[in-house]
């Protein structure tokens, strides 16, 4: 007898909003997705990508069993094979040659998994390596430098309250495709039509007319890579004529707004404006009415982070939520709660935010966050000498398609003394592999976001159990991540993978105790051991997260801050079990000056290494514009290079074409739907062109996450539809130097005809 169709709740981990699903299941396999009504966050939301979870789920290519080379080939084998080859190499290779010796690369699914929180911080202690490389250094990591240098803490980036503002200010950003990014809201389309239906205003920036910009009230559309420019422009006007209000904040501002006026003084409007492309009206324009807004949020995206002078624009973003007053404030731009955040502090001095603590052994980039730049991967592989990379861990990453250079790095990564990919496929970057670790579908595993919480635009708190059972033959990825752990410190075979948790446990635990602000001041961590709930011990740190975070029940021992919010008594993970549907918390709440961890204690303004960047952003005024630039783009039904295998998010609009403006066409010669050829630093590619006005002149568009022609790649569907990886286009040399951040978005380009044969 065929078992009888049922449903089960997961949160969707294919995007930042993080969506509550109702899964259709048919004994193991997903037929079917659709948006869960009763979710306390989505409401019901649903994405194409959502929608099509049974296609990533059951997708035929993702790899069931481990892969370890031998003979040069990559051949199935069992997890203890697997295991025994990984603690064979590495614990010898860090003890020949150091941990430098052996690099890190995490890549954007990490943050879609509770695997991805748990393990790579203690895979990184394990190994003592410095040489972590993640894919923020190719998205978002001069948002975390700004709110470092600002706040004194990289995560306490404050989020546009979409629910409750008057006026939204959005650069560089497309979330009716992209879902949202360093803003986590689910149905961010139906939110910014709920901004304009209650008379509300959206202001979007963007060279292209995106579905985002087509909502806009206004839409202006600058040269690419001006968005400092033009915000410094902005904060100018805010201040010289005197329409600067910081209101509550301006105790808690390290630094007089004179000092700052001084800083900007040279960016006016008239000044910046042909660099811009705007009019210089415009930008007046638009500062006043910002100004005026009862409540508004400036929010900066991709386009204003991945550009050379991106930590200037993340740090001006967030001078004008200053300015106006609105930042941490009802309807502008506030600090997310998360229920697995370390609970607040006292207000007052802290340890502060340090730029370049070390720096990467060739090109000698300064670390940001604990990271060096991803582009600099190739050359820490490749260039002869002491500190060479000689190993790599890849966890979900694939850096061949997602950093510049990608030729480079294929190289590289090919001469590897070993390599241990976690993935679950074998694709551009994993094909290197030595060892292959696949973890399991998603339906197989319990899911809680505990990065993207920490950017909610309401506060809450939701759960996944695996809605499927897992199979056999495969391991929970948080088991797979932690015997990984435990092979590299020569550690496997002589402790189960539950030691490695045990650890964080006890650790975390004993910290509590010590403390003599927190309640469990003096209390036995080995009894607040035993009372951990949950049946894996993945779970039990999920547990201990919850009950000692900000609505924690705290085993007891005192309430919590947040702990009325959290309603019944507090958090634990048996309470979160008992609400299938998630826990409201409640809407967004001013949280200064307890956010703050600078060592004044207060917001600096005008941070050392931000006003040492201005008089370079100024001089760039000087210099004569390219007559082509290129951005990039995203698709609704793509999330970078790892969705391009299911067939149900191909095709249509999610194709990989070179949009250009019909007046650029016709100067260059183009024509619709044939090649044209493209090139930049890196090298050229040959792409179809897409002639369109959606993009503005001067200005052409290529997406992300494209380039599957590589052989030894396992991914049939994507394979039979490469596209054009458009970071071969780059060097690695154009950085934004405070961040360490690619510069993936307005770099010159030259575009001509492909002749026919």
């Amino acid at each position: 007898m065929p078992s009888a169709p049922r449903t089960a709740l997961r949160i969707c981990p294919l995007c930042e909003a993080t969506c509550g699903l109702t899964l259709t299941l048919d004994g193991t396999t997903v037929t079917g997705a659709r948006g869960d009504r009763e979710d306390v966050f989505s409401r019901g939301f649903i994405c194409p990508k959502g929608a099509a979870f049974g296609g990533v789920d059951g997708d035929p290519d993702r790899l069931r069993t481990p892969l370890v080379r031998r003979d040069g080939q990559l051949c199935e084998a069992s997890w203890e094979e697997a295991y025994e080859a990984i603690a064979a190499v590495v614990p010898g290779l860090v003890r020949e040659h150091g941990a430098q010796s052996v690099g890190v690369v995490l890549g954007n699914p990490n943050v879609h998994t509770m695997a991805g929180a748990l393990y790579p911080p203690l895979l990184l202690k394990a190994l003592g390596t410095r040489n972590l490389f993640t894919a923020s250094t190719l998205d978002q990591m001069p948002k975390h430098v700004s709110s470092g240098l600002l706040f004194g803490d990289p995560f306490a980036i404050p989020v546009p309250d979409l629910d409750r503002t008057d006026f939204l200010l959005l650069l560089g950003a497309n979330p009716v495709e992209s879902n949202g990014s360093l803003c986590t809201a689910p149905d961010f389309p139906g939110r910014l039509k709920a901004l304009r239906a209650r008379s509300g205003t959206l202001v979007v920036v963007d060279p292209r007319r995106t579905r985002t910009a087509r909502l806009a009230d206004r839409h202006l559309a600058p040269r690419p890579g001006s968005d400092a420019l033009l915000l410094a422009a902005l904060a100018h006007t805010l201040l010289a004529e005197k329409l600067a209000d910081p209101g509550p904040l301006t105790d808690l501002l390290d630094g007089d707004l004179r000092e700052l006026a001084e800083a900007l003084a040279r960016f006016t409007p008239e000044e910046v404006a042909p660099a811009c492309d705007l009019p210089a009206r415009e930008i007046r324009a638009l500062a006043r009415q910002l100004a005026a807004a009862p409540t508004a949020a400036v929010y900066g995206r991709m386009g204003s982070c991945t550009v050379e002078y991106g930590t200037l624009a993340s740090w001006l973003v967030d001078v004008l939520n200053i300015l106006t007053g609105n930042l941490d404030r009802p309807g502008g731009a506030l600090f997310p709660l998360s229920a697995t955040a370390p609970a607040p502090r006292a207000a007052g001095p802290g340890k502060g935010f340090a730029l370049g603590r070390w720096s990467s052994r060739v090109s000698g980039h300064p670390e940001a966050k604990g990271e060096l730049p991803l582009a600099a991967l190739a050359e820490e592989i490749d260039t002869p000498g002491e500190g060479r990379i000689r190993a790599v861990i890849a966890i979900a990453a694939n850096p061949v398609l997602s950093a510049p250079d990608g030729r480079r790095l294929d190289a590289a990564l090919a001469g590897l003394d070993f390599m241990v990919s976690v993935d679950p496929y074998l694709n551009e970057t994993s094909r290197h592999a030595h060892v292959v670790l696949p973890p399991p579908p998603p339906s197989q595993s319990a899911h809680f976001d505990f990065a993207f919480n920490g950017f909610a635009v309401r506060n809450q708190v939701r759960f996944s159990p695996a809605a499927v059972p897992l199979d056999e033959d495969r391991l929970d990825e948080c088991e797979i991540q932690a015997r990984l752990v435990l092979a590299v410190s020569g550690m496997h075979g002589a402790a189960a993978p539950a030691a490695v948790d045990d650890l964080a446990i006890r650790a975390g635990l004993a910290k509590a105790v010590a403390d003599p602000g927190s309640p469990l001041h003096g209390a036995d961590p080995d009894r607040l051991a035993g009372l951990l709930a949950g049946t894996s011990a993945p779970e039990r740190r999920l547990d201990m997260m919850l009950r000692l975070g900000p609505y924690g029940d705290r085993f007891g021992f005192g309430t919590s801050p947040a702990h009325e919010a959290a309603a019944d008594g507090g958090l634990g993970l048996e309470r979160l079990l008992a609400h299938p549907h998630g826990i409201d918390l409640g809407p967004l709440r001013p949280r200064l000056p307890g956010v703050l961890k600078t060592r004044s204690g207060r917001i600096e303004l005008l941070p050392e290494p931000i006003a040492a960047e201005l008089p370079r952003l100024h001089a760039a005024l000087a210099e004569r514009p390219a007559a082509l630039v290129l951005v990039g783009r995203r698709h609704l039904r793509s999330n970078n290079s790892w969705l391009h295998n299911v067939p149900a998010l191909t095709g249509g609009s999610n194709r990989c074409t070179l949009q250009v403006h019909p007046l650029d066409a016709a100067r260059l010669g183009l024509v619709d739907g044939k090649a044209a050829r493209i090139s930049a630093d890196g090298g050229s590619l040959e792409v179809p062109v897409e002639i369109t006005d959606s993009v503005r002149t001067g200005v052409v568009s290529l997406p992300h996450g494209w380039g599957h022609d590589r052989p030894g790649t396992r991914l049939s569907a994507a394979s039979a539809q490469p596209g054009a990886n458009v970071n071969q286009l780059l060097d690695g040399s154009r950085l934004d130097p405070l961040s360490g951040t690619a510069v993936l978005n307005g770099f010159p380009v030259e575009v001509e005809l492909v002749p026919l044969p």
